[in-house]
């Protein structure tokens, strides 16, 4: 099973999604990413999904669930990169990953976790 790298950028974790999500990568994910958070104190959390092309409903769901661990450890998540395909589909399948904040790219999430305000 492959691992989604993480990497620290001041006190900030990016998680860029290159590889196709299986339902074990995404809960190893997010163990993985829970103890990085811990172990480095981050405030910040970015999940780069601008190579994923297909969510279903369990990817979904984990998103909103690594945004709320992340919470709950003190560190705020941001999704960029988000595909119009992949936000239709999250629609569709009644997932509004309510608490997730999105931003269009990595730029505009680094200043959303820089701001603590929403770039709209």
């Amino acid at each position: 099973m492959e691992r989604v790298p993480i990497l620290k950028i001041g006190d900030t974790l990016l998680v860029s999604i290159q590889i196709d999500l299986q339902d074990q990568t995404v809960l190893a994910l997010q163990e993985d990413l829970a103890e990085r958070i811990v172990q480095t104190q981050a405030r910040g959390v970015i999940i780069d999904i601008t190579a994923v092309e297909i969510v279903d409903s369990f990817i979904g769901r984990m998103f909103a669930t690594i945004a709320s661990m992340s919470r709950l450890l003190d560190a705020e998540t941001v999704v960029v990169g988000m595909r119009p395909a992949v936000a239709i589909t999250l629609v569709e399948l009644g997932l509004s990953l309510g608490g997730v904040r999105t931003a269009l790219d990595l730029e505009r999430g680094m200043k959303l976790l820089d701001s603590g305000a929403d770039l709209r």
